[in-house]
């Protein structure tokens, strides 16, 4: 089991990364106040483990919000979780697929776009399932209970 280590929200698209120590999760909409709404990427989750390969990687820190995910967890491993239910607190996502890095990871790290491609250190996308509130520090674990 992990947990959230952080949470931010996107004001407009190329918009800075706004931290947040809890959001509104609207079932298939996104992250209240969030620029990405509807569609199958509602949400975008990094896990520090990832991360830490990545910067290892380009060989210097990099700031997590280069990413521009919406939620960094610790402990959860996004590596072939295509179509996996992830629990963040009482709110579920369903991962849809592997975020690709942009050319926008670059402006962070001239390397950081290719250190993102392996083993999914890009982090996943998905669709958030249930209207709620996730905060920092609420668990993250995966339910793989195929009625949900």
């Amino acid at each position: 089991m992990g947990h959230i280590a952080a949470i931010w929200i996107k004001r407009a698209k190329r918009g800075p990364m706004d931290p947040v120590e809890r959001a509104r999760s609207l079932a298939g909409v996104g992250l209240e106040g969030n620029a990405d709404q509807g569609g199958r990427r509602q949400v975008t989750l990094i896990d520090l483990a990832r991360w830490r390969d990545a910067e290892a990687a380009v060989g210097a820190p990099v700031a997590f919000t280069a990413r521009r995910a919406n939620v960094l967890t610790e402990g959860i491993d996004y590596l072939e979780s295509r179509g996996r239910i992830l629990e963040l607190g009482a709110v579920r996502i369903r991962i849809h697929g592997n975020t690709r890095p942009c050319e926008r990871m670059n402006e962070a790290h001239p390397r950081l776009q290719e250190a993102l491609l392996p083993d999914w250190r890009a982090g996943a996308y998905g669709e958030l399932l249930d209207d709620g509130e996730i905060a920092v520090g609420d668990a993250a674990a995966w339910n793989d209970d195929s009625s949900a």
